[in-house]
């Protein structure tokens, strides 16, 4: 699938990579796009859209309703930076699209 450099290299493109929701979301985060990196996982109801959620939130400064996304992702509020927090999602969700696509 993709590595953290090649996500963070897919920043200078247009449009994001083809990538599972979550991930699009951070792609739209990390370009400045807060609004459209929630559309990417507001609706959802799975443990990684979720995660990325409460991550939004938290960086938006509502922490009350970050503290529920994280909750609903069966995740402990993260308490470390935003970059700190940025990267270890990234690299999770990327991980496990590695792992899914080679299983298949």
């Amino acid at each position: 699938m993709m590595a953290p450099a090649e996500f963070i290299a897919s920043l200078s493109a247009a449009t994001p990579p083809d990538l599972a929701p979550p991930l699009v979301a951070l792609w739209r985060d990390a370009k400045g796009d807060w609004s459209l990196a929630h559309k990417c996982v507001d609706t959802r109801d799975d443990a990684d859209g979720m995660w990325v959620h409460a991550y939004l939130h938290r960086k938006e400064g509502d922490l009350s309703n970050a503290r529920y996304w994280y909750a609903r992702a069966g995740r402990p509020p993260a308490s470390g930076s935003l970059e700190v927090e940025f990267a270890a999602i990234l690299a999770a969700l990327l991980a496990r699209a590695t792992r899914e696509t080679g299983s298949k």
